[in-house]
């Protein structure tokens, strides 16, 4: 147990095989001279050298320190070791004391000790391995002879009766140790790649967990940003909230004041003509009519002249009654509301501008493409719209937007058609307008998703990415960072969905560019 604790502290960590030589770095790590040799060589280029077991940096190739005291424990466990290993498989000749074999004969078949094997060297010339018992697998099954021989053709290894008269006559065959040989070296040199390779995923897996640790630390800061953003929000949407209602409040007196005041006068006109009928109505109860007749300029209401004189006295009570203004609770929520949201948008680095007056360009436009009165809608012509040929006019199905974009964070929505070929993306005043090269996405000046067939693909530079839906997308947003160079695609609908993002270092002015084929089309969301 403690034989095999021992060897495992001997393994290199990069062959996994006992030191030979061993060599330390200056971090304490140990590693065969030629083993840390070459990983330092594919280090060379980078600038930067590591160690393979603790990933220690060094700016320049560390030397390599001879380790002196690994070296002696390493050759006295060597020594030792077919002796404690081996102790199973004793020496053929040593029958009355049983010695521990050192090594095997495969032409005699027999174990030998350190005596017999002086012996057996003075001999002529036998195959020697370390001391085993399983000789079966060493002879050829068809001959039962030593297998000396391996024919390349076959991959096999083979006797001289194979060679000679057996199925393998005529074959290239090279000596065991010969073929051996060769494959040590090509195995180390799938050693050297693979411990590049390890070494290189080893990077990649390092700088896969920075980004990890810098993903959570963005995640963190962006968390704070927004519960920071609401909570501000918050704040002022009761302040405006107290503020609104303070104005409903204040209106709700001023109408009530004003219809407290109208009725009071109402009273006082129910009052006044009270008095009148009664007045009237002792006028119609005399009989005696003399008396009737000297009395009617007392209520006035019997001649032509009274009548008008009371409408327009009744005109003059007509007083409007007022209402609550809800127009101005709507100007002052909708003003309000609009600072505190672009307000807290920009002091929380949330700088996103809403891209509503993009139009279409008809100067750019296809002579298969049709646009609207209100130039927001482009769909495939069957007929050819014969437009002036200018140096701007696409050729094909193509038209841009009127609005550039050049700096900062800008957002759009786009409406779809289920069926037939668009695209909707982005691209450089400079594309090509007519031509192979002609078509957003297939050079190196437009970015855009596609949908063909009910399938969609992300493309730029002739790149396909195929995107798998559930659904066509009726209605997208495109968000657009200019600076950043980010240009992300959206689905909308129940939920938002991210359909997929470019990034790139946008060098020109960029329109919003779209394609409508195969009786498709695009409408530009205000």
């Amino acid at each position: 147990m403690a034989s095999t604790e021992l060897k495992e502290e001997l393994n290199c960590s990069i062959c996994l095989s006992i030191y030979t030589d061993p060599a330390m770095l200056n971090c304490g790590h140990n590693f065969c001279r030629v083993c840390i040799s070459r990983v330092l060589d594919t280090q060379e280029g980078n600038g930067l050298f590591t160690c393979p077991e603790c990933r220690a940096e060094f700016q320049v190739r560390p030397p390599l320190q001879k380790n002196m005291k690994l070296c002696n424990i390493v050759e006295c466990f060597l020594s030792s070791r077919p002796v404690q290993e081996q102790a199973g498989i004793f020496c053929t000749y040593c029958v009355h004391s049983p010695m521990a074999a050192v090594k095997t004969c495969l032409q005699c078949e027999t174990s030998l000790c350190d005596v017999h094997l002086q012996a057996h060297s003075k001999l002529v010339e036998h195959t020697l391995t370390e001391p085993t018992t399983s000789l079966e697998n060493r002879k050829c099954p068809t001959h039962k002879k030593l297998l000396e021989y391996y024919c390349p053709e076959d991959s096999t290894c083979i006797c001289v009766s194979c060679c000679a008269f057996g199925d393998h006559r005529g074959h290239q065959v090279a000596l065991l140790y010969e073929a051996s040989k060769k494959k040590k070296e090509k195995l180390k040199l799938v050693m050297t790649r693979l411990t590049s390779k390890a070494v290189e995923t080893e990077k990649r897996v390092q700088s896969l967990q920075e980004h990890r640790q810098k993903v959570e630390e963005n995640a963190a800061a962006l968390t704070k940003r927004v519960n920071l953003l609401f909570l501000e929000m918050r704040e002022q949407l009761e302040v405006l909230e107290k503020r609104v209602l303070k104005e409903i409040t204040s209106q709700e007196e001023q109408v009530s004041q004003h219809v407290s005041d109208l009725i009071q006068q109402l009273e006082v006109e129910k009052e006044e003509l009270t008095m009148k009928m009664h007045q009237i109505e002792e006028l119609c109860n005399i009989t005696d009519p003399l008396a009737v007749l000297q009395g009617k300029d007392t209520a006035g209401y019997d001649s032509e002249e009274g009548e008008q004189e009371d409408r327009k006295r009744d005109d003059k009570k007509v007083h409007p009654v007022c209402d609550l203004d809800e127009g101005l609770i709507s100007v002052i929520l909708h003003a309000a509301l609009k600072d505190i949201v672009n307000g807290l948008k920009s002091k929380h680095g949330f700088n996103m501008q809403v891209a509503s007056d993009m139009l279409l360009d008809v100067n750019t436009a296809g002579d298969y493409v049709a646009v609207s009165r209100n130039l927001k809608m482009a769909s495939w012509s069957e007929t050819k719209q014969c437009r002036p040929k200018t140096p701007e006019r696409f050729v094909n199905y193509h038209i841009l937007s009127t609005r550039i974009f050049t700096t900062g964070q800008n957002y759009w929505e786009v409406e779809t058609s289920e069926s037939g070929y668009w695209m909707v993306g982005l691209a450089y005043p400079s594309i090509e307008r007519k031509g192979d090269r002609a078509v957003t996405g297939y050079n190196k000046k437009s970015w855009c998703l596609r949908m063909s067939d009910k399938t969609h693909s992300a493309i730029h530079d002739s790149k396909i990415n195929p995107l798998y839906l559930e659904s066509a997308v009726q209605r997208l947003g495109i968000y657009l960072d200019y600076e950043a160079g980010r240009l992300s695609f959206y689905q909308l609908s129940d939920t938002i969905r991210h359909l997929h993002t470019f990034i790139a270092h946008f060098t020109e002015p960029l329109h919003a560019a779209f394609c409508v084929y195969n009786h498709s089309w695009i409408r530009i969301r205000s």
